[in-house]
């Protein structure tokens, strides 16, 4: 693989581009419809993934755009609390909207209900990602919702060739969210362009399939990305494990099997540790079980930024858990 994309992620000064909101959960595992208390906590996969690596001992900026009310103001505060750099988001005044999403702490029969219509990450514009030093960071991450609409789309591709310009590496979690796109043939194509401008990418096997135009022909997808554009490219497939493409190599890597209390928060967990592993110069499955580890801690607990670990509680999970199931 490149040796900028690892020396990037290294020095580990993250800017991440793309939505934070805030999530609202029934206490314990009630369903949304008969809820009588909640819990409230911050949310946006650019976001979670945001605290996500700090927790781990990492640096992390935002770049996004909330609205100026209450909850665009609450996380606001949560980015503060998680000690996420915010000096790149913006509060707009306008009819747009900070996103609220409201899960179920329960696997079965999980429902989830988000609120996106007018969402005020989509005001994100390419004067907003102009104004970021780019200079000042190690690498860029960003997830695929952030090209769902416009001027945020446009500003993600402008900071994509600012980063470049610098010599940032650039990783990309597919995370495709049908309800934000105006169609599925604009989202492949958008997603895929977005793919092949990517150092890393990291999707599920039906994110892949989507890109590809078929779930039989996502695994395919994977490697000839890994083969022409991208350094690694990371191919989830839930509790059947991963397969990371790197260097011509293919390493298949298996789940750590927890009792699972909601499917939320995953990926964005998985992407954190994933890339504190290679920060720490571990190994490239090594980094990869540990993204895994942490998808696992983050499924076990209510919450998503909340439930996403420090060193130490993973390093303990680590040591108390049997091991990885087979790959």
């Amino acid at each position: 693989m490149a040796d900028h994309v690892l020396d990037g992620i290294r020095e580990g000064r993250f800017i991440v581009v793309g939505r934070v909101g805030m999530d609202l959960s029934p206490v314990d595992r009630t369903r949304t419809e008969e809820a009588a208390e909640m819990t409230v906590g911050m949310g946006g996969s650019s976001a979670n993934i945001a605290a996500g690596l700090v927790k781990l001992g990492l640096s992390a900026d935002l770049v996004t755009c909330v609205s100026d009310d209450a909850v665009g103001r609450y996380c606001l505060n949560q980015l503060d609390a998680y000690g996420v750099g915010r000096s790149h988001v913006r509060t707009i005044r306008g009819e747009e909207r900070t996103s609220l999403a409201i899960y179920e702490t329960r696997v079965e029969d999980h429902q989830s209900v988000i609120y996106r219509n007018n969402a005020a990450d989509f005001q994100m514009s390419v004067d907003d990602v102009e104004a970021v030093d780019y200079g000042a960071f190690s690498a860029l991450i960003t997830a695929g919702t952030v090209f769902a609409a416009e001027p945020s789309r446009s500003a993600a591709f402008r900071a994509f060739e600012l980063a470049r310009e610098a010599g940032l590496p650039i990783i990309f979690d597919v995370d495709y969210r049908p309800y934000s796109w105006p169609s599925p043939e604009v989202a492949a194509d958008v997603l895929s362009r977005a793919g092949a401008l990517s150092d890393i990418i990291v999707g599920n096997d039906e994110e892949f399939g989507f890109m590809a135009g078929s779930i039989d022909k996502g695994l395919d997808k994977a490697r000839e990305l890994a083969g022409s554009s991208a350094s690694i490219v990371v191919y989830k497939m839930g509790p059947g494990g991963a397969v990371t493409f790197a260097g011509g190599d293919e390493i298949r890597t298996g789940i750590y099997p927890v009792d699972a209390v909601k499917p939320t928060g995953a990926g964005d967990s998985f992407m954190a540790g994933f890339l504190a592993g290679l920060a720490e110069e571990r190994p490239l499955k090594e980094a990869v079980l540990r993204g895994s580890a942490c998808a696992s801690i983050v499924v076990a607990q209510p919450g998503c930024a909340p439930a996403m670990p420090n060193r130490d509680t993973l390093d303990l999970f680590l040591a108390e858990h049997p091991g990885p199931t087979a790959p």
